[in-house]
């Protein structure tokens, strides 16, 4: 894959707007788990739907390279999530005016060489003391394979395959941060997995856009002690402080600079509207049966597979160790680079 480019916003946006994103938060108050949910489709059952960054981090201890037990590892990545607009729809009052922020358009032009850009998803990331996001690339899209429709990652695989970017969705993806906390750096790899990696302090009214489903990233550590973690907990903002709950229970609370507050924008580039109206109208979308096709072909083709295909779980398993690359694990380098 192609290195792409990426551009730092600092300031992001005028403070009355950078500081609406804050009340806005506060507003939506209530944030649920994102959970890491096993698949049951007909490839790969039983794995999570991020199986690829999940049990890396878990082999490698992240970035850091810590050891710790596999289910306090996931804990340390189960942040708090919930949109904000998808598609048509808008779930937040006074998102608009980020969803269709102009200088994210400007710059997702310039990132993918396209100038049709069609914005899709706004949503917001919240992690607390002791949580981080482990390295990874995010969920592609291409012409009739997506998340909705088959795991997510299948959908990194074929991206980092290379064996389908005629049917790829190029996307553009923005983070904004709105508040300042301890920790929390934005960690990204600009020029490859095998590159050095740069981190960006996540300072409130500032931001990054670059092309997440190829650059590796991740998020660094939250100061501070994590907390007791289950599934289903929330994160609910309550009389002017974030609070931790399980059902009725309380479990922690938090003030805003123990918390890390991102706001994530994603949206199409097309290079006309010929292909803006053939992705709408399906046209030559892909099929599983085609894809795993080819997925075969080219392992034997590599000579990673001979005589019978694998049963669908093994098979999931092996393309996911043959595509995805992650950068190497352990303590960052003297050398990592910091955008100040």
């Amino acid at each position: 894959m192609a290195t792409p480019t990426y551009r730092v916003f600092d300031p992001l946006l005028p403070p009355a707007q950078a500081d609406a994103m804050v009340r806005l938060c506060e507003r939506f108050g209530t944030y649920g788990m994102y959970s890491q949910e096993a698949s049951e489709a007909q490839i790969g059952q039983g794995l999570f739907q991020r199986h690829d960054a999940v049990t890396n981090f878990v082999k490698t201890g992240g970035r850091f390279g810590r050891r710790a037990d596999p289910i306090a590892l996931g804990a340390r990545t189960n942040y708090f999530r919930e949109s904000y607009a998808y598609g048509e729809e808008t779930y937040a009052d006074g998102i608009e005016p980020f969803l269709r922020y102009e200088g994210f358009v400007e710059a997702a032009r310039a990132i993918h060489g396209r100038p049709v850009i069609e914005p899709a998803i706004v949503y917001a990331n919240l992690l607390i003391a002791g949580q981080e996001l482990a390295v990874h690339t995010d969920v592609p899209e291409f012409r009739g394979a997506n998340r909705k429709l088959y795991p997510q990652w299948l959908m990194v695989v074929m991206h980092h395959s290379g064996l389908f970017d005629e049917y790829r969705m190029p996307i553009a993806t923005a983070v904004g941060w709105f508040n300042d906390c301890r920790g929390g750096a934005f960690a990204f790899y600009p020029d490859g997995p095998d590159a050095e990696c740069v981190t960006l302090p996540a300072r409130a009214n500032s931001g990054i856009i670059l092309d997440t489903d190829s650059v590796f990233h991740g998020v660094d550590p939250i100061d501070g002690a994590l907390p007791p973690l289950r599934p289903g907990m929330q994160l609910v903002w309550d009389r002017g402080r974030w609070a931790l709950r399980a059902g009725a229970e309380l479990v922690a609370r938090y003030a805003w600079n123990e918390v890390r507050f991102s706001i994530s924008w994603k949206a199409y580039c097309f290079a006309d509207e010929r292909e803006r109206r053939g992705w709408r109208e399906h046209r030559d979308d892909l099929a599983l049966d085609g894809i795993l096709d080819r997925l075969v072909a080219d392992l034997r083709a590599r000579g990673r597979l001979d005589g019978e295909r694998p049963d669908p779980t093994s098979l999931a398993l092996r393309l996911i160790d043959e595509y995805i690359r992650f950068p190497a694990a352990g303590a960052p380098a003297p050398e990592d680079r910091v955008r100040a």
